[in-house]
């Protein structure tokens, strides 16, 4: 169980995910949220209107899109984040993220 604080709840919901997965996803570490948006999808709901979260996130080398939707917000920007995680973890992109740590840190 982890919890954090952040600048808005998604994220802090970012930052415990990481620290919660971090030692054991490592190459996580280096993946950043770099855009999100939020859209209502039916705005005659009201505050039951189903919203859907857009999040992109990059490893240095790719950028990636991915997608929640639910009535709260904050579970569609969890299965969001949760979704661009996990194809962070893709071995393609682990590798990715593990080559561009190298080349940041000028190593070969």
């Amino acid at each position: 169980m982890r919890t954090s604080e952040g600048n808005g709840p998604v994220n802090a919901l970012d930052r415990a995910l990481r620290d919660a997965i971090g030692e054991t996803y490592p190459h996580l570490r280096d993946i950043e949220l770099v855009n999100f948006k939020v859209r209502i999808l039916d705005e005659a709901k009201g505050t039951g209107a189903v919203t859907r979260v857009l999040l992109d996130a990059s490893d240095g080398v790719d950028t990636w899109g991915s997608i929640g939707v639910s009535e709260n917000v904050i579970e569609a920007s969890w299965e969001a984040l949760v979704d661009s995680l996990e194809a962070g973890m893709l071995p393609s992109r682990a590798e990715n993220t593990r080559l561009a740590a190298e080349a940041r840190a000028g190593q070969p």
